[in-house]
This record gives structure tokens, C-alpha cells and sequence, in this order.
């Protein structure tokens, strides 16, 4: 079987019979890949602790016919052991895998730009640099923009007239201007927009500075957006913790 070498995050484990597990990857150059680590459930495994939820790993695989083998494990960081622990951390990586995950629908699919993202995402998360709820809405909307379905902010979505539009359409594709609002359309304020454009620009010091009612403004729309695209929710989005305080 051939055999190659990348680096990936661990998106997903499932158990497969005694002592095997099944592992969902999104890696450098392959894109998402679905291998089976043997033996990682035993007690003397050397490599089972190094393929944990959100793991960032290098790996030596073999090529199989409907699954890899992973025969080789290299921890590079382990973002799970900061993730773990803390719920609204844990909450937002999972929200952050399961998208990644959902995004990359083709197996072996290049996605460099997504796998840099996600890895940056959990990088910070570990880290505690920002507050995990503002953390995966940047991803998300920036996941989007990577899939080509980011909102538009600063335009009507329907003419491209510029300007603050204070009307959001999530099928119309985000903000729209009044001559093209459909009904139904939200009236968000005018910081949850402002925050929605400082966590695309990576602006953390605005975003640090806003409001929790903003905040879960904002997550809203980012939330509505992104499962409107997808076409069905997102199973741990709901379990997110969107309780801190503003800073």
C-alpha cells in the first residue's frame, strides 16, 4: 500500500471494535482523511494519546481502499489537553470541528486555507488569547468567506450598493439596502454588524471591547448564515457556552 506523511488536526474519534479507533483528520495537503489507528485503546499503546479530539499531529499513513492506516504519530501540539477541560472551550473547538469537517464534503480534497484556519482557531482557543464565543465566530465567518458564502457587511447583498445597510437577509446573502430588503428580513444594531466586520478583519481589539447583548447578536446572524449554507444545523452549536462576560 503506498504510504505518505502530512500533518492534520483530529476532528473526530469513534470507537471500532476493542481496541481500534476510527480517526477523522483535516490535514495539510490531503484535505479531510478518515484512517484507523490499531491497537490506540490499549493501555500500552504509544500512540493513543496523541490522537485525541483536536490533536495538531504529524502522521505517517498508509493508503487503503476505503479507510487509511495511521502507522506513525508525531504530537506537534496538544491543543485538546488546554481544550478539554474548559467548557466553553471544548464547546467552540467542537463547533469549530464539526464545521471544518462539514466544509470539506470530498475526502482527499485539497483545503490548505481551511486547515490553516481551523489550526489557527483551536491554536488560540488552547491559548485563551480571546474569549472562546468570539473565537468561533471569527472562524465561522471566516470558514464561510473559504467556502465562498461570507455575508456581505459593508454592501447590499442584492445590488452591491455600499454603505451600512440596517437590514440583514440571510437568504438574500447579509445585509441588504431598503430598496432590495425582502420581508422578513432582520433589523440588527448597528454593533452587532460593526463586531461581525471586526472578527472577519481580525479587529480583536473592537471585538474585545463589545457588549455581551452584541455579542450574542452577532452570533445569531453568524449562526443563521452559516446553517442556512449548510442546509441543516450544526449538532453542537446549540451546546455552545456564550456566557463570559465582555472584557
Amino acid at each position: 500500500m503506498p504510504l505518505y506523511r502530512d500533518i492534520g488536526v483530529v476532528l473526530r474519534v469513534q470507537q471500532l471494535g476493542e481496541a481500534d479507533r476510527i480517526i477523522t483528520l483535516l490535514t495539510r495537503r490531503h484535505g479531510r482523511v478518515r484512517a484507523v489507528a490499531k491497537g490506540v485503546r490499549k493501555t500500552k499503546s504509544r500512540i493513543g494519546g496523541r490522537l485525541e479530539p483536536f490533536s495538531h499531529v504529524d502522521l505517517q499513513l498508509y493508503e487503503g481502499r476505503s479507510l487509511d492506516v495511521v502507522s506513525q504519530v508525531e504530537m506537534l501540539d496538544p491543543f485538546g489537553k488546554h481544550i478539554m477541560d474548559d467548557y466553553a472551550r471544548y464547546t467552540a473547538a467542537s463547533a469549530i470541528a464539526e464545521t471544518a469537517e462539514r466544509l470539506t464534503a470530498e475526502e482527499r480534497e485539497p483545503a490548505l486555507r481551511l486547515h490553516l484556519l481551523t489550526v489557527g482557531a483551536l491554536r488560540a482557543l488552547a491559548a485563551g488569547e480571546h474569549e472562546s464565543p468570539l473565537v468561533l465566530d471569527a472562524y465561522l465567518l471566516r470558514a464561510m468567506s473559504y467556502a465562498g458564502w461570507a455575508p456581505a457587511l459593508m454592501e447590499c447583498a442584492v445590488c452591491g450598493l455600499r454603505g451600512a445597510h440596517r437590514a440583514f437577509s440571510v437568504q438574500a446573502g447579509g445585509c441588504v439596502c431598503a430598496n432590495c430588503r425582502p420581508p422578513g428580513s432582520a433589523s440588527p444594531s448597528v454593533e452587532a454588524l460593526e463586531l461581525m466586520v471586526a472578527l472577519l478583519d481580525g479587529d480583536w481589539n473592537h471585538a474585545g471591547q463589545s457588549e455581551s447583548p452584541t455579542r450574542r447578536e452577532a452570533s445569531g446572524l453568524v449562526a443563521a448564515h452559516l446553517q442556512w449554507h449548510l442546509e441543516r444545523g450544526l449538532r453542537s452549536l446549540p451546546l455552545v457556552d456564550r456566557t463570559e462576560s465582555s472584557r
